[in-house]
C-alpha cells in the first residue's frame, strides 16, 4: 500500500496517466460526437428521408409541386413553432400562441380594409402585448405557464367567436399581403422564405447575443442563472413576447393566404402542430436546448406527414394513426440528449 501511494504521487505517474485515459474514453467520446452530430442534423435528415420516401412511393408528388404545397401549408405552423421553441427554451410552454394567431387573423380581416398598414401594426403590437402579459403573470406571480396560457387560450377563443360573430370574416382588401403567397422564390412562396429568415435571425440571437444566451441559461438551470446575475423574470417575459409577436405574424400569413378567417377555418388547428414542430425540430421540452433553423425542418416534417399520406393514398381515417406513429419516431430520433441527462 505505501508503494502504491508513492507511485500515485510521483511525477512519472502523473505524466503517464493521461496517456491511458484517452484510449479508454475513445469509445464514449466517439459516441458522444455521433450523438451531437445527429442532434444537429437529425431534423434535417428525418425530413429528407420522409420526403424521399413519399417521392418514391408517389413520383407525381414532386412533379406536381408537392414541395411548394408543403412550404405553403407549413408557413403558419413554422411561425407558431418558432415562438413555441423560444418559450420551451426558457423552460415554459405557451398553449395560447395558436389562439393568438387565429385572433390576430380575425382582427386583421376586420381592420385591414379601413386601416391598411395600421391594421397590420395593430395585430402585431396586440400579439406582442398578450405575450408580455402572459410572461409577466408567469414570472412575477409564479403561475405555472401550462395553467395560465390554457386560460389565455380559452379567453382568446371566446374573443374570436365574439368579434367574428361565429362566422367567417372576409378581408376587404389583401393587396398589401397578396405578394407573400402570390410570388415565389425557388419555387417556394415568399411567405415561407420570410419565416425561414426569421428562424435564422432567432438562431443568431440565441447563439451570439447576451439576450439569447441568457434565455438559454434560464432553461438549463434557472436557479444557477439567477445567481449568475441573469434577469430570469425578464427573460421569460421576452420569450413570451416573441411567442405572441410571431403568433400575430402567423395570423397575418393566414389572411395573406386565405383572405378570410374564422374560429373553425384555416389556422384553427395550429396548437398541436406548432408544439410538435418545435419538438421534432430538436427543442427540449425540459428547456435549454433549441435550434430555430432545425425547427424549420420540424415544421416541414409535421406538414409533410398528412400531405404525403394523402398523396400515397392512405385513407383519411388512418392518417391520424400514421401521423402519430411518425411523430413519435421523429421525436425519438431528433430530440437532443447532449445537455439533458433525463428526458421527462
Amino acid at each position: 500500500m505505501p508503494d502504491q501511494k508513492v507511485r500515485r504521487d510521483t511525477p512519472e505517474t502523473q505524466t503517464s496517466a493521461p496517456a491511458v485515459t484517452p484510449a479508454g474514453e475513445a469509445g464514449p467520446r466517439r459516441r458522444r460526437r455521433v450523438i451531437d452530430l445527429w442532434a444537429t442534423f437529425g431534423p434535417v435528415a428525418v425530413f429528407i428521408i420522409l420526403f424521399v420516401l413519399v417521392t418514391i412511393l408517389r413520383p407525381a408528388f414532386l412533379s406536381g409541386g408537392g414541395l411548394s404545397i408543403v412550404a405553403t401549408q407549413c408557413t403558419a405552423i413554422l411561425l407558431v413553432a418558432l415562438g413555441q421553441c423560444l418559450v420551451l427554451n426558457v423552460g415554459s410552454i405557451d398553449l395560447s400562441n395558436a389562439a393568438i394567431a387565429l385572433f390576430s387573423a380575425i382582427l386583421l380581416a376586420k381592420t385591414i380594409g379601413p386601416a391598411g398598414v395600421g391594421g397590420i401594426v395593430l395585430v402585431i403590437v396586440l400579439g406582442a402585448a398578450i405575450g408580455i402579459l402572459n410572461g409577466f403573470l408567469i414570472a412575477f406571480f409564479q403561475v405555472p405557464s401550462f395553467a395560465l396560457t390554457l386560460g389565455t387560450l380559452g379567453i382568446l377563443q371566446t374573443a374570436s367567436l365574439i368579434i367574428s360573430d361565429k362566422t367567417t370574416v372576409y378581408a376587404d382588401s389583401t393587396a398589401l399581403l397578396s405578394p407573400m403567397f402570390g410570388t415565389a422564390i425557388g419555387g417556394l412562396v415568399s411567405a415561407f422564405w420570410i419565416a425561414v429568415i426569421i428562424a435564422v435571425v432567432l438562431w443568431a440571437m440565441l447563439r451570439f447575443t447576451t439576450l439569447g444566451q441568457s434565455m438559454t441559461a434560464v432553461g438549463l438551470n434557472e436557479t444557477g442563472a439567477l445567481f449568475s446575475g441573469v434577469r430570469t423574470r425578464a427573460m421569460k417575459i421576452v420569450a413570451f413576447m416573441f411567442s405572441g409577436l410571431l403568433a400575430a405574424v402567423a395570423g397575418i400569413m393566414i389572411i395573406a393566404q386565405a383572405g378570410s378567417a374564422s374560429s373553425t377555418g384555416l389556422g384553427s388547428d395550429l396548437l398541436l402542430p406548432g408544439i410538435t414542430a418545435a419538438i421534432v425540430g430538436g427543442t427540449a421540452i425540459t428547456g435549454g436546448i433549441t435550434n430555430p433553423i432545425n425547427v424549420v425542418f420540424g415544421a416541414l416534417t409535421v406538414t409533410l406527414i398528412p400531405v404525403g399520406a394523402a398523396a400515397i393514398g392512405i385513407p383519411s381515417e388512418a392518417q391520424s394513426l400514421v401521423y402519430g406513429l411518425v411523430i413519435i419516431i421523429a421525436v425519438a430520433l431528433t430530440i437532443s440528449r447532449k445537455r439533458v441527462g433525463v428526458v421527462k
